[in-house]
């Protein structure tokens, strides 16, 4: 009969085997790292992600979602597929998408592996409970992972391994069986401060403390709404994420690229131009199995309306002032401020043009902010 230790060592092996780069356990506890999150959710720093705050409980205490949770394997999976520097931010006609979402969604791509592993966990643990969690769930996935062993928690607050950087999903199987847990990785930030540095709304507010209502991936993916106006020049071309904090890491020296051909970037365009001409089936039909399918169109095209404000590029009016049309009040109302950008005071005409009988607050508004801004 085999050891704990061994049976762990044949799941680490197949989960190798799988394509996961990177393998730990731990038990199901975090430590204070639950406290300290219930104070970053006082602080009001998830803004308008309320699914964070639902179920914290369980964030805290496992057995609400496995009943008997000895074990939480942590997995990492690599997704760089290209060298990315600083240059790519200043493409000021190409949106700039973050490297983990330029092809398929990877929970789709991942399932299956999971499932496997999930399998192999119980043949090896036979009559085991399991829970797979890939970047979802009431789970604090970062200090389990931690503790596991693939890497420590950066001061950008995302995970990073030495000698492999910090390009990766995560993703967890909970299990009612104990298996041979792993040693916790150690802090090696140290001095460096490269990543609040170089962070262009100032999101991270503190070494290790993220206020999510400022990151550019917050408020291009995530929220739904009118993009605050301090952010907006601060976007640059960023249209989905923004993967500035990594680019900068010097721990991303280290990265190796992936052979996984599902997250290698489509052919399609990133033209911001072309982007904001896509209809509702364009959009559909280019971002059908892509994370940023998220956004919906109306999300993507206001952020793309914001980069073409940013660009200075006066070929962008004409297709702007199209934009003024669309069915959206949310694509219409960030293209007026874009126009606003490009066109200053020249901008009332176009607007009072196109714009005169509209209805909706949030363009009534961004009317108002450029007629105040260049009457």
């Amino acid at each position: 009969m085999s050891s704990i230790k061994e049976k762990t060592l044949h799941i680490e092996r197949f989960s190798r085997e799988l394509g996961f780069d990177g393998f730990g356990v731990t038990e199901p506890g975090t430590g204070k790292s639950a406290e300290r999150y219930k104070e970053w959710l006082n602080q009001g720093y998830e803004g308008e992600m309320t699914y964070l705050s639902r179920n914290v409980e369980k964030r805290s205490d496992m057995n609400l979602i496995v009943s008997g949770v000895k074990s939480v394997v942590c997995l990492r999976t690599n997704y760089l597929t290209a060298d990315k520097d600083m240059a790519f931010t200043h493409d000021v006609n190409r949106g700039d998408i973050s490297l983990y979402a330029l092809n398929e969604d990877y929970h789709d791509v991942l399932a299956q592996r999971h499932r496997a592993l999930e399998q192999k966990i119980k043949e090896e643990f036979d009559g085991c409970q399991t829970k797979v969690y890939i970047d979802t769930g009431p789970v604090l996935e970062k200090p389990l992972a931690q503790n596991a062993g693939l890497g420590w928690i950066g001061k950008h607050t995302n995970l990073i391994t030495e000698g492999a950087g910090s390009w990766y999903f995560l993703s967890e199987i909970l299990v009612d069986a104990v298996l041979e847990t792993s040693e916790p990785a150690l802090d090696h930030c140290g001095t460096c401060g490269s990543c609040i540095d170089i962070c262009p709304t100032n999101a991270i507010v503190a070494p290790y403390v993220l206020d999510s209502r400022k990151c550019i991936s917050y408020l291009t993916i995530e929220l739904k709404g009118v993009i605050p106006l301090e952010f907006r020049k601060a976007m640059g071309n960023h249209i989905y994420g923004c993967d500035d904090c990594q680019i900068v890491c010097p721990w991303n020296s280290f990265a190796v690229k992936t052979d996984e051909e599902a997250f290698h970037e489509r052919t399609e365009t990133r033209q911001l131009i072309e982007l904001l001409c896509m209809d509702d089936e364009a959009f559909r039909k280019r971002f059908r199995k892509s994370p940023v399918k998220r956004t919906k169109r109306r999300g993507l095209l206001r952020n793309v309306a914001v980069a073409l404000g940013n660009s200075g590029n006066p070929s962008t009016v004409a297709p702007l002032t199209d934009a003024l049309a669309d069915h959206e009040p949310l694509i219409r109302a960030h293209s007026v401020w874009a126009l606003g950008e490009l066109l200053g005071a020249q901008a009332l005409a176009v607007l009072d043009a196109n714009l005169a009988d509209e209805t909706e607050d949030w363009v009534i508004n961004e009317i108002r902010l450029v007629r105040e801004a260049y009457s």
